[in-house]
Parts: C-alpha cells; structure tokens; sequence
C-alpha cells in the first residue's frame, strides 16, 4: 500500500481505502459525501488521513470476521436458548 505525504502528514487515496476494508470505490466516495468517512480533496483526488484510517479499521468488520461473530451467535443461541429466553422475561 502506498501512503502519500502531504505536509507530514500521511494519507491514502479512496481506491486504497476500498481495497483494504474490501468494499467498491463507489461505497466509499458515497460514505465520504455523507460525511461517514471524512476526506479531504486534493486536486481531482480525495484522500484520507492516517488518522482517519485507523479510526475507519478500528470500527469495519470484515466480512471473515462477520461470518466468525455469527457463528458464535448461533452456537450460543442454540446452547443457551432457553436460558436467553427466561433471562429476557426478566
């Protein structure tokens, strides 16, 4: 992955972006013009920060990652259902 400087400071581009958390540009750019993923535009170009990114990495949940919180969720549910289900009465 290659990290531009800008002023000391280190961004990646939204291509970049959508290659790491595994989702299209166009997911991105529209999380960016919704103001969930704050961008900054250089040139024709947006660009994230450093500290964005890690910020951005620390809350997505990849789609293993996913698959591993719901199979555990199921294994749970169907271990401890019944005691779920008195627990939520409560």
């Amino acid at each position: 992955m290659k990290v531009h400087s800008m002023d000391k400071k280190e961004f990646i581009t939204i291509p970049q972006l959508a290659k790491i958390l595994g989702i299209s540009r166009i997911a991105v750019y529209r999380k960016v013009r919704k103001g969930q993923i704050k961008a900054v535009k250089v040139g024709r170009c947006f660009v994230i920060s450093e500290q964005q990114l890690a910020g951005i990495l620390g809350k997505a949940v990849g789609r293993q990652d996913r698959e591993q919180i719901d199979a555990a969720v199921r294994k749970t549910v169907e271990e401890y259902g019944e005691v779920l289900r008195l627990l939520g009465r409560e």
